[in-house]
């Protein structure tokens, strides 16, 4: 079998074993979800998204120092320099530690000023806000010293490993909405005690397996200028990046709550839970992929490198919108399914989640291409330069009076000025050609959707759902066109062939 092969083999057994992590996961995290919200009701169910939202803002100061470690550690395992290695794991521990004392110190400060004198929170929560607040910091370090741990699984491919411990991940989130609903004092800060306790023991179990399984995850106190130098100076231009999505993502959470209150927060609560479901779905993909896009671009096999890139964008990509699509039609009945009653702006905010999720997945892999080639300076000014305009546009649409919707819509036509940028800049490195991108993947992943939604848009038009059977008999037949679009359109002819090989000898077996 050639390496290719193998490397292929890989990926789809890595993608498996998350997306049945994902699958477990995301069925416990739905029906937690309804209980949590029934049991906090609508105010402190949006009071504990936003104050969890200013939490995540420090993570402009950490999100690209993670991406660095992951970087550095892949490709030190792609170059199989297993002393170098160790030196990555140990001065990145040394980093997020240091790096987790700042922020506890800044965000304790600045964190709890913000949320007692600027943010809408009625008068009576304050204090269980504040309550919220410190555990949520609790979570957020014990979640930064696991980064190195995790960029190593991720790196040697056990993915097995984020599935087995999920198991007790979702056993625990079961217990806690259970244990929420008996509760005799505040609901609000006993649930944020119990998550922050239930992400102490996850990390703890990662650690334990990381020591037994991989070498190189034993600490050493290691102070490596010339590393911590090359480290600093990727996650310097990194830093542009990764705070401009969390500005986007958790600035627009707070400059809702600023102008809408907490009810809208609520609802954006949701649709994020919605988003970081469906999107799961992708990010698992990519996490199988990531490694052998990173490990080929280090040993010199560009050719493979872009084969990688082109089909993570296109498969990824028809993936997510098989899963989007029943959502997006039946989104009101699958919520009153799920949660009963939700807050208002809850439908449009899924529904425009679901676009942007769309927009987004198109362009992963052309990140981790980007990341893997280690010259970034120039792309982060360029795409994270784009992308810091969602938070003062965003900021600027409200104040003027245009509803919560709009900061959606802002976030998906910057996602797709930014998906332009990735691929011109990551086109000047590895010399590929942009036509062959654009008409072999953008334009046929676009293509396959606007085929695929001929008919929803038909019975939308014409208002077929007023009869009860016809809502899920249409969700079937739109999913059956969009997979048969995918296949005979999306697809090239050797894909097709590989597929319908693949098919026939499973039922040969059978037979």
């Amino acid at each position: 079998m050639t390496t290719s092969a193998e490397n292929n083999k890989r990926i789809a057994k890595n993608t498996l074993l998350l997306y049945f992590r994902m699958l477990l996961t995301m069925v416990v995290s739905l029906y937690t979800s309804r209980i949590v919200l029934q049991a906090l009701g609508v105010d402190d169910f949006g009071i504990y998204n936003v104050v969890g939202g200013v939490v995540a803002m420090f993570n402009v100061l950490s999100g690209s120092l993670s991406s660095a470690i992951s970087r550095f550690i892949t490709f030190e395992l792609g170059k199989n320099d297993s002393e170098k290695l160790k030196r990555v794991f140990s001065t990145s521990l040394t980093i997020q530690i240091i790096l987790a004392v700042i922020i506890a110190v800044v965000a304790e400060i600045v964190g709890i000023w913000f949320i007692n004198e600027k943010m809408n929170i009625a008068a009576e929560r304050l204090n269980a806000a504040n309550w919220v607040f410190h555990f949520s910091v609790l979570t957020f370090i014990v979640n930064l010293l696991s980064v190195p741990y995790n960029a190593v699984i991720i790196a040697h491919e056990r993915m097995s490993a984020f599935a087995y411990i999920s198991i007790l991940e979702v056993i625990c989130k079961l217990l806690i909405a259970y244990l929420i609903i008996i509760s005799p004092i505040d609901k609000l800060i006993f649930y944020s005690v119990l998550m922050a306790f239930v992400a102490i023991l996850i990390r703890f179990v990662y650690l334990l397996y990381c020591k037994q399984k991989f070498v190189e995850c034993r600490y050493n106190f290691i102070w490596d200028r010339i590393l911590i130098k090359q480290m600093f100076g990727f996650a310097g231009w990194s830093f542009i990046g990764s705070s401009s999505s969390i500005l986007r993502d958790q600035g627009g959470n707070i400059i809702l709550n600023i102008f809408y209150g907490t009810t809208v927060n609520a609802a954006r609560g949701i649709a994020n839970q919605v988003y970081v479901a469906i999107y799961s779905f992708v990010t698992n993909f990519m996490t199988a992929l990531n490694p052998q896009i990173t490990k080929s671009y280090a040993v010199g096999d560009y050719e493979y490198t872009l084969k990688l890139i082109y089909a993570g964008s296109r498969y990824s990509s028809y993936l997510l919108f098989l899963v989007s699509l029943p959502i997006f039609i039946n989104t009101e009945y699958l919520l009153s399914l799920w949660l009963y009653n939700y807050p208002d702006y809850t439908v449009q905010f899924v529904r425009l989640v679901l676009i942007f999720a769309l927009s987004e997945s198109i362009s992963g892999p052309l990140i981790t291409g980007q990341l893997a080639t280690g010259k970034i300076r120039n792309y982060q000014l360029f795409v994270g330069g784009i992308q810091m305009m969602n938070l003062p546009v965003s900021y600027l649409f409200l104040y003027s009076g245009y509803p919560p919707e709009s900061i959606f819509i802002i976030a998906i036509c910057l996602s797709q000025c930014c998906l332009f940028a990735r691929l011109y800049m990551l086109h000047r490195i590895l010399f590929f050609s942009l036509k062959a991108y654009i008409i072999k993947v953008y334009l046929n992943i676009w293509v396959v959707i606007i085929l695929s939604a001929i008919l929803p848009t038909i019975v939308f038009y014409f208002d077929f759902k007023q009869f009860n059977s016809l809502p899920f008999i249409f969700t079937f037949l739109s999913l059956v066109v969009a997979l048969l679009v995918i296949v005979f359109v999306g697809c090239s002819s050797k894909e097709r062939s590989y597929v319908v090989e693949k098919l026939l000898r499973k039922i040969v077996r059978k037979v």
